[in-house]
């Protein structure tokens, strides 16, 4: 489009399709067109373009798009009086907001899975189809991350797979080896014989202020250059402990572009750690709960089975087991003690809200279930009676059930411990411990 706005055919430039991706910067950036000269722009041409980006959007299920790029072409159409392309287009863009609504309801769309890959190695020899060969396995990408966009659901095992016989076709399957570990690796303890491949999976990393700002599913899954995974510790030394010793450390990692991208992988610039202590990680992991139950009491087209298991997980009183093994190991008398007052507050307010949570998911199952659920549906209620009993004596404070989850519903946020909430889609970094560390 550069060429176009010299010639004064499109005088906005690039810049006009930065509410489309701000990728567009680096064509902004361009002087001239390199090998361009042969080509003639011209309106129409102008017009071609768009409207197979167009048709590109709604083929990617990015129908949120297709509005930013018709108005770009409307204009030029009612200048010509051309009002049978002016039909079509709006009879389009009615259409793409239908899609938007429908996949609004139903949840099913699926914009993409992402993965941190790292390479290492730099053989100085290796063997490959019964020849030697001299340079080096990755060279200048030894060390490297990225992140890769992989097409709706993509399993772990499926990229993983992909990526082996790609580079053992490359260097031979036995100088390749996958690394199954997703923690931090110091390449001096790897054997220099062999490639070696880490696949993690990572999720979309949005702030508390970005949330605010992007209210749907679509506009927290377009333009985003930020992705977190998390990795379970102990002090110790172990991965897995006790609620009491459980630990995590979350890795936010910052790519180079933002994705939808021309390439389906994107240098990682550089990441960000915080170390989540344990009850900094009962936090988190109950304010995940809280909105997890939410979100499926807010759809309207329920997922029934999700929030039936989703219930009878969180409200189970049984010993060491559920969310009352965080409320035993951090909320009685002999533990509050041992932790700063306020984040014994903040997993007091994350009770609260759970309770209200389960109540409002009760009652949606109560107005959806069949005669044939009844029975389950009293046992559950019964079981959350019981929960909300513990809960009273462990934080000596009336907790209240919420009868038949008619109550009002949650606030839209829960800015009460969204200091250390770090969810895909719910996450901030202000008031973290000061354990963290940028790399």
């Amino acid at each position: 489009m550069w060429k176009v706005s010299l010639s004064g055919t499109f005088k906005q430039g690039c810049t006009a399709f930065r509410v489309v991706t701000p990728n567009i910067d680096e064509e902004a950036s361009m002087m001239e067109d390199v090998g361009m000269q042969d080509v003639h722009f011209n309106e129409d041409v102008l017009m071609e373009l768009l409207e197979e980006c167009a048709d590109g959007l709604w083929k990617a299920e990015r129908y949120e798009l297709i509005s930013d790029i018709y108005k770009l072409i409307i204009p030029i159409y009612e200048k010509r009086r051309d009002f049978e392309r002016l039909a079509h287009l709006y009879d389009t863009l009615h259409r793409a907001y239908s899609k938007v609504t429908e996949v609004m309801h139903t949840g099913k769309r699926l914009l993409g899975t992402y993965f941190r890959v790292a390479f290492f190695g730099q053989a100085a020899q290796y063997q490959c189809n019964d020849s030697e060969m001299n340079e080096g396995f990755f060279e200048d990408e030894d060390g490297k991350e990225y992140i890769y966009k992989e097409p709706k659901f993509t399993p772990l095992s499926e990229i993983s797979q992909r990526l082996l016989k790609l580079y053992s076709d490359k260097f031979g399957a036995e100088n390749v080896k996958m690394i199954q570990d997703s923690g931090k690796i110091n390449p001096k303890d790897l054997d220099s014989k062999y490639a070696y491949i880490q696949v993690t999976h990572v999720t979309p990393f949005l702030e508390e202020k970005e949330l605010l700002e992007r209210k749907t599913a679509f506009e927290r899954s377009h333009n985003i250059r930020r992705f977190v995974f998390e990795m379970p510790f102990t002090v110790s030394g172990k991965k897995q402990g006790g609620v009491e010793e459980q630990c995590k450390r979350r890795t936010i990692l910052t790519a180079t572009h933002c994705f939808p991208y021309v390439k389906k992988r994107i240098a990682v610039m550089y990441q960000h750690h915080v170390d989540l202590n344990p009850i900094e990680v009962a936090i988190d992991e109950m304010s995940k709960k809280v909105l997890e139950i939410r979100q499926l009491c807010s759809c309207s087209d329920v997922d029934m089975i999700q929030l039936q298991l989703k219930l009878q997980g969180s409200i189970s009183v049984q010993v060491n087991a559920g969310p009352l093994a965080y409320a035993r190991a951090f909320l009685d008398d002999a533990s509050t003690k041992k932790y700063p007052d306020n984040k014994v507050k903040q997993l007091k307010e994350v009770f609260r809200q759970f309770v209200e949570a389960c109540g409002l998911g009760l009652g949606v199952n109560e107005r959806l279930i069949k005669e044939d659920q009844e029975e389950y549906h009293d046992e559950m209620k019964a079981n959350y009676r019981d929960l909300t009993k513990e809960l009273s004596a462990i934080m000596h404070e009336p907790i209240s059930p919420v009868d038949d989850g008619m109550r009002s519903p949650l606030p839209d946020s829960l800015h009460i411990f969204s200091a250390i909430s770090g969810t895909p889609t719910a996450a901030t970094l202000q008031g973290l411990p000061n354990s963290s560390s940028v790399v």
